[in-house]
């Protein structure tokens, strides 16, 4: 019985038996890893190339990275340094402005009762007044500017507690801007002229702008906690104590706004609860690494269409 002709895949000519093939410009197959005479697998191509593969899925896999890479061998991460120090300078500066109202205590008699607001604080002609209405606009810009420059991609899942702290520092400016004009926690005719909306615009934007910073950073948070559930880091475990609190603590801040009872108390417990979710967002945005990962069609990766060699006829 005659022996059979193995045929070139590129020239298509015959070829005598026991001759190494040389296929589409590769190497002979018994130069390559393998075994004698056999045919180079796509994972021996692709050790050839300098990347590591399994035989088994060299077709399927997304990420080539070599088994054993790091996600610090790419020296990459989400935001470049000094991105991050503006993120922290622009967030650590807003929070403090942020955080006036701890300074009141320090002065007897600036609040007259743990019922009042501390919004009432604000109004023009008080005591300092002026002095915590550019407080809260200060505070709403540098955070504003923390979070733009740590930019909605610095993680592509966070990006929708990204809007919600965003929104939740525009709130916070548009409080500082509009000032309410009387003290609804603790003047009862003020009060009542506000629910018959016969005071000026200012007031009912500095309450709607408050509504909306108390919301946006309870939405946020909540993103937050859900985004990273089951996880063990630090942030995540920081988020579902929070979360904790925020379900305890919103019916005891609707039960004092409702009676008019220890609102100023219930504000201080919760702006200390929106400084940790800011700090902890802050901290998750600026430590997120990203890893560039070699796709199909980058550089250095095999073409959508490569085949394995060893495909010729016999």
């Amino acid at each position: 019985m005659a022996e059979p002709q193995v045929t070139g895949r590129a020239t298509g000519a015959s070829v005598p038996p026991g001759t190494s093939v040389g296929v589409q410009g590769l190497p002979a197959a018994d130069h390559l890893p393998g075994a004698a005479g056999q045919a180079p697998s796509a994972a021996d191509h692709l050790a050839g190339a300098g990347a590591a593969a399994d035989p088994g899925d060299a077709h399927t896999r997304t990420d080539l990275r070599p088994r054993g890479h790091s996600f610090a061998d790419d020296g990459a991460t989400g935001l470049a340094r000094s991105r991050r120090v503006l993120v922290w300078i622009a967030g650590v500066g807003g929070l403090l402005a942020y955080n006036w109202w701890v300074l009141v205590p320090l002065k007897p008699g600036l609040m007259t009762s743990p019922n009042e607001l501390f919004s009432n604080l604000e109004i023009t002609g008080q005591p300092y007044a002026a002095a915590m209405q550019h407080a809260d606009v200060l505070a709403g810009v540098l955070l504003l500017t923390a979070f733009l420059a740590a930019g909605r991609r610095s993680f592509a899942a966070g990006r929708r507690d990204w809007l919600a702290m965003m929104a939740f520092a525009a709130a916070g400016l548009a409080g500082g801007l509009f000032p309410e004009v009387c003290a609804d926690g603790i003047n009862a005719v003020c009060r009542s002229r506000e629910w018959h909306f016969e005071l000026p615009l200012s007031q009912y934007v500095h309450i709607v702008a408050g509504i909306f910073e108390f919301a946006a950073i309870t939405i946020a948070l909540f993103i937050a906690m859900r985004r990273t559930r089951g996880s063990q880091a630090h942030t995540a475990r920081v988020y579902r104590r929070l979360w904790q609190g925020a379900l305890v603590c919103y019916p005891l801040l609707g039960l004092a706004y409702l009676l008019n009872r220890m609102g100023g108390v219930m504000e201080a417990v919760f702006f200390v609860g929106f400084t940790f979710t800011v700090v902890t967002q802050i901290a998750e945005r600026t430590s997120h690494r990203v890893s560039p990962v070699l796709t199909a069609g980058s550089p250095g990766a095999p073409a959508a269409d490569y085949e394995p060699c060893g495909s010729g006829t016999v």
